[in-house]
């Protein structure tokens, strides 16, 4: 086959033919029975869940009160996102999502990337939500006086990474009483675990209960998944407004200064997290087909799930920042905690409650988007075909379903919270990527049917080169030594923890021995705990600079620089690059202005994220294409 089979493209007309051709013989059809205010609901249940319940606590840490600006860019891009899904679903209304609509823009190959990377977002997403959930269903036990074993509430990943690093800090002198509760748990967990042989068994046995109980929801039928969501999102709207009705009263505005702690870095830096709390919004898409009137509601229940998120969003941070200090807020149930920290002890547990309902409906959500992507790549033969069957009964996909069940319960088990919070927002963002850009793609072919809803077009011609001109030089003009520090990859220090735990026992002693000699604080006769005798010099880039290059250990410690430091900003270049063609092609092709944006903000969020995540997105993509070529390309329905 000529390699020019990998891009052969599905017509818009042949897709809505097969659709049809389905519900008259009532073969894999899909029962409908979602309005807008259901697929409202959806989105509402899908964004409003760990977002808010826990990511929000490190982003404020992060960021300060100004992370609101960070909810207010991520609304932005995914409401350019939410206008190029809702110009796909209208004019292709089935269930594939993104998948579908790259199939169309693409062509095969682009499609079957796309739909592997939806893995990450559904899949992996659900990890992260059933990782979250246990979090706050064993913290409500805990609360009510029962309480299980650390090492089968927590990963075993975290376990021991935590265990390694709290370790590292006691021989550097830090009490276990001092540690963080994060990492004392985690050394509990893995003490206290059962060990088989050198192995250590720690696993999130509460994950894996509620994925289970969900599937089983889901497998049963669209109504009875469509009402049980509908009940968990008036219940979590209910506590979320509770909570900015209560905490209004307590919030103390000297809290909010300064608005900005950590500066643009800062707020930037909870990007992924921010991101996080706004992925489910496309997962609307995927129900399509149970749609009664899909081109009209689809395009609605985005926009309003997505306008209505983001100002409890933005209510809900300033609430918490406002309550107490920013710095507080970096932990893994900031709700509960602002509550219990001015000793409003009724109000943590009413919120402990919500948010186990809470993330149930996005697991149910995203655990529901999954199954029917992988329902229409069998029906286009690039999966088995019972991937795509349908239960006589209940109307769903059932096969899928199971399989979906497996695979989000079994790494749930075992995996670190951050990896796959990250992974989840990178395979999002990619997917988002590609949607705008199948529209601008397909903008001026005539050829293509159009849906009821399409995106306003502005001609982006010379808007685009003038944003690039502002923005280059607002960088340089507010920013300029940090922009010239990457350009040039300068040296960059090391923070007190990295240098730390990166110490032998000689080393820990020689570091010790300096820091006594320049401390002005009397903090070496106080305690022995370097981290903490480091970390206080860390405000005055200046004074941590001189104390970092006198250190009497090697620079590889001190600093990162060369590659290992110029790899970590490879994501950023490759934006750079990549915004540079686009200025060209929107120039050239006259670009319709939003989706354009919003190819552009969601390639810049995957940029923040680091190198890491895209080397395990790329590795993720290269299995896929293992499978695509040994499997489903000669399978392919188009393989005729």
């Amino acid at each position: 086959m000529a390699l020019k089979g990998l891009f052969r493209k599905k017509t818009v007309q042949d897709i809505l033919n097969q659709v049809e051709k389905n519900n008259a013989d009532g073969h894999n059809a899909l029962g409908k029975h979602l309005t807008a205010r259901d697929l409202t609901a959806f989105g509402i249940a899908a964004i409003v869940g760990a977002g808010i319940f826990s990511t929000i606590g490190k982003a404020s840490a992060d960021g300060g009160p100004a992370v609101i600006f960070l909810f207010l860019f991520t609304a932005i891009a995914c409401s350019f996102a939410a206008f190029a899904y809702a110009e796909f679903a209208s004019m292709v209304p089935v269930s594939g999502s993104a998948y579908t609509y790259s199939y169309v823009a693409f062509g095969e190959i682009i499609a079957w990337i796309i739909g592997w990377a939806l893995i990450m977002e559904y899949s992996v997403g659900n990890i992260t939500v059933a990782i979250s959930w246990s979090d706050y269903f064993t913290s409500l036990l805990s609360s009510g006086g029962i309480y299980l074993p650390q090492w089968i509430q927590m990963d075993f990943l975290s376990a021991s990474r935590g265990f390694d690093e709290a370790t590292a800090l006691m021989q550097a002198g830090k009490s276990y009483a001092d540690l963080s509760p994060a990492l004392q748990d985690a050394y509990t967990a893995w003490n206290t675990s059962p060990v088989i042989g050198s192995f250590h068994f720690v696993a999130d046995l509460p994950a894996l209960l509620i994925i289970v109980l969900i599937t089983a929801l889901i497998y049963r039928g669209m109504k009875e998944s469509r009402n049980a969501s509908n009940i968990m999102v008036v219940v979590k709207l209910c506590i979320v407004l509770l909570v900015i009705a209560v905490g209004v009263f307590y919030v103390d505005t000297a809290n909010w200064h300064p608005f900005a702690p950590n500066g643009v870095s800062g707020v930037l830096k909870g990007v992924s997290a921010v991101f996080f709390a706004y992925i489910g919004f496309d997962a609307i898409s995927t129900t399509a087909e149970e749609c009664k009137d899909p081109q009209r509601d689809l395009p609605r229940g985005m926009m309003w799930a997505i306008i209505i998120c983001t100002l409890l969003y933005i209510a809900i941070a300033l609430v918490l920042t406002g309550m107490v200090s920013y710095d507080l807020l970096n932990v893994g149930d900031p709700l509960a905690f602002v509550f219990e920290k001015l000793d409003l002890k009724w109000m943590s547990g009413i919120i402990a409650v919500s948010a186990v309902v809470a993330m149930a409906s996005v697991l149910l959500v995203f655990q529901m988007g999954q199954p029917r992507i992988w329902m229409s790549m069998s029906r286009d033969g690039l999966l088995p075909k019972r991937f795509s069957k349908v239960h006589p009964k209940y109307q769903t996909p059932s096969y899928a379903t199971i399989v979906t069940g497996f695979v989000v319960a079994i790494p749930a088990l075992f995996l670190n919270l951050t990896l796959v919070t990250d992974l989840c927002s990178i395979g999002t963002l990619f997917a988002f990527v590609l949607v705008c850009a199948g529209v601008l793609v397909l903008q001026n072919k005539k050829d293509i049917p159009r849906g009821k809803f399409k995106t306003p077009y502005v001609n982006s011609k010379f808007i685009m080169p003038v944003l690039l001109l502002i923005g280059i030089a607002a960088t340089f003009g507010y920013n300029k030594k940090a922009t010239m520090n990457f350009i040039t990859n300068e040296t960059q220090a090391n923070s007190s923890s990295a240098i730390i735990t990166a110490l032998n026992k000689e080393e820990n002693q020689k570091v010790y021995q300096y820091l006594v000699t320049v401390d002005q604080k009397n903090s070496t006769t106080e305690t022995p705990d370097l981290e903490q005798l480091l970390s206080q010099y860390q405000d005055d880039d200046v004074q941590y600079s001189k104390i970092i290059s006198a250190l009497p250990v090697d620079d590889s410690i001190k600093y990162e620089s060369g590659f290992s430091l110029f790899k970590h900003k490879i994501p950023m270049w490759i934006f750079i690059i990549t915004l540079l063609g686009l200025t060209v092609w929107s120039y050239k092709a006259n670009l319709s202005l939003i989706p354009l944006l919003g190819l552009i903000c969601c390639l810049y969020m995957m940029a923040e994220l680091s190198v890491w995540n895209w080397i395990y997105f790329g590795v993720w993509l290269l299995i896929g294409l293992v499978v695509y070529f040994s499997f489903s390309r000669k399978n392919s329905k188009l393989n005729i």
